[in-house]
């Protein structure tokens, strides 16, 4: 017999308060009568009567305290165990009532209370709320307004393949750096991870696919942790690229949505970033058929954020700009290192569609990976190639965060070695050596340096500079940003050289400061009336200019 609960989405789930920080273990319901914080996680757990067979749909009315009503819907978590995951947006007392398709004794018809009480403020989601996109559409913020800096790590094979505690030891370094997000492959198999570190695979079959709760129990584990240090998930739910190993390529429509439904019920109550897809070309049929896939997901209501993860230097969303469940703009510029690619970056599709409506928050989520051999030198990427490719991404488009990759966590080596299927990238050190690539210290005097600003105001302005070094040299371009209020100019020098303004661009006050990406230190640069600044050595410098 199999006992499966498929999501059926409804116009009336609303998604916001779906979304929740777990601060228990999830594998557990919290106990009869305890109270749940506001934006924390409320979770029960049904159990069959008799052995029902075939497909079973779970799902929840819940009504808050001031009367809204709100479905959710219940996955399967192995044997005669289906739960509810759901998070508390009002505070009160709640009300629930359940219903399955066909009725089942024990899941259909099931009702409760539950009360919201208090808030805690242990990390940035319990204090200050899910993920939702700025008004202005150009950036993540919390419920409550606070703006969010994606600053993420790239671990697509850890929380597959890694122990408990190597995985918590890795979060905590990247917590103490600064990061602030995760992303991550959340099903196997995928080109990279036929299993999981167990052996275990998300589902068995293709027509019909067989999920595996086993297998997602321990990745509720790995997400659990990623929550606990303050970190946003961003699950990859199915990787996409060409090839029979990968199924977001191989299953076909309907059982690719059966997962996609799967993992929404199962880890849609987490303060989270969705990415469907991973690594596609997304044109032609293949975009139509993630177009269908999204709709079918994400198109009838709130939900948390989703965006899309293309291949390298692919930039498909003009094409996309009309589908309201795409809520941001993701790209790769990858681990090219040749004038085309370092052009594509800093004045590229990014740079020249940011204004294009309808507007959404930008992102680069896979620059070149720290180590990994760059496709045209086939050197490896150091920490200045990542820095200048990190700066450029961000003052491209008005910056909402990006992504950093260090060669051998992506893939979680435990010994050096060739990453499965990826022969073209050199070897990769132990994750435990790799997460001490300088690069990642450097990530934090990047987020030290943004979020010393109102970084949410900035926006690019190429035209204050009265030349451009970089115009026949693409490894010399200089990115100029400045806030909508004309109070800051922000300027990166990728190797030195100087800053040279517009006549009438000088500002009157404050003084100008050098900040060095390598160390996090600031020196002064002279006079703000001043419109030649000069670096102070050939390395890459931001200058940053205050009214």
């Amino acid at each position: 017999m199999r006992f499966v609960a498929l999501c059926k989405i409804k116009t009336t789930r609303i998604f916001p308060a779906a979304l929740c920080f777990f601060s228990f273990a999830l594998a557990a319901a919290p106990a009869a009568g305890q109270p749940v914080a506001l934006w924390d996680c409320w979770e029960h757990s049904f159990t069959a009567s008799g052995t029902p067979g075939g497909e079973v749909r779970l799902q929840v009315e819940l009504v808050s305290p001031r009367g809204r009503r709100v479905t959710a819907d219940g996955f399967w978590d192995g044997g005669a165990v289906w739960r509810i995951r759901f998070m508390a947006d009002e505070q009160g007392r709640w009300s629930y009532r359940t219903s399955s398709e066909p009725s089942v004794p024990g899941l259909d018809q099931q009702s409760g209370s539950w009360e919201c009480r208090g808030r805690s403020r242990r990390t940035r989601f319990l204090q200050h709320g899910p993920l939702t996109v700025s008004a202005d559409r150009r950036y993540l913020q919390h419920r409550d307004g606070t703006p969010f800096f994606w600053m993420a790590d790239t671990a697509w094979n850890g929380a597959l393949l890694s122990t408990a505690e190597d995985w918590r030891a890795y979060l905590r370094d990247r917590a103490a750096k600064h990061f602030s997000a995760i992303q991550f492959v959340a099903t196997a198999p995928w080109r990279t991870a036929p299993t999981d570190a167990e052996g275990q695979t998300a589902f068995t079959g293709t027509d019909p696919v067989i999920l595996q709760p086993r297998f997602f129990q321990r990745l509720d584990e790995r997400i659990r942790d990623i929550c606990e240090q303050g970190l946003l998930p961003v699950p990859v739910m199915l990787w996409a690229i060409r090839g029979e190993e990968n199924p977001g390529a191989s299953l076909s429509e309907p059982q690719a949505l059966r997962v996609l439904q799967y993992l929404t019920a199962r880890y849609g109550a987490y303060p989270l970033v969705w990415i469907p897809a991973g690594d596609a070309t997304y044109t032609g049929p293949v975009a139509e058929r993630w177009q269908r896939l999204g709709r079918a997901l994400f198109g009838r209501g709130a939900h948390a954020p989703v965006v899309m993860h293309p291949g390298g230097m692919q930039w498909p969303w003009d094409a996309f700009r009309a589908e309201s469940w795409v809520d941001l703009f993701g790209y790769q510029s990858g681990h090219g290192d040749d004038a085309k690619t370092l052009a594509w970056i800093h004045s590229g599709p990014a740079a020249a569609g940011w204004m294009e409506e309808p507007v959404r928050p930008i992102l680069n989520l896979e620059p070149p990976y720290e180590g990994h051999l760059a496709y045209q030198s086939r050197k490896p990427h150091s920490d200045q190639s990542v820095r200048r490719a990190a700066y450029w991404s961000l003052l491209a488009a008005p910056p909402a965060g990006l992504t950093y990759g260090a060669h051998g966590i992506w893939s979680w080596q435990t010994a050096p070695g060739i990453p499965l299927k990826h022969a073209g990238t050199g070897e990769a050190l132990p994750w435990s050596q790799a997460m001490q690539f300088p690069g990642s210290r450097q990530m934090q005097h990047l987020v030290d340096f943004f979020q010393s600003l109102h970084w949410w105001k900035l926006r690019p302005r190429p035209e204050i500079l009265a030349e451009q070094p970089g115009r026949q040299d693409a490894a010399a371009f200089i990115s100029a940003a400045e806030s909508d209020t004309g109070e800051v100019q922000v300027f990166y020098l990728p190797r030195g050289g100087e800053v040279r303004l517009r006549a009438g661009e000088h500002f009157r006050g404050r003084k100008a400061a050098w900040f060095d990406p390598r160390t996090g230190q600031s020196r002064p640069a002279g006079s703000a009336k001043s419109i030649v600044y000069r670096a102070p050595d050939q390395q890459d410098w931001l200058l940053l200019r205050k009214r």
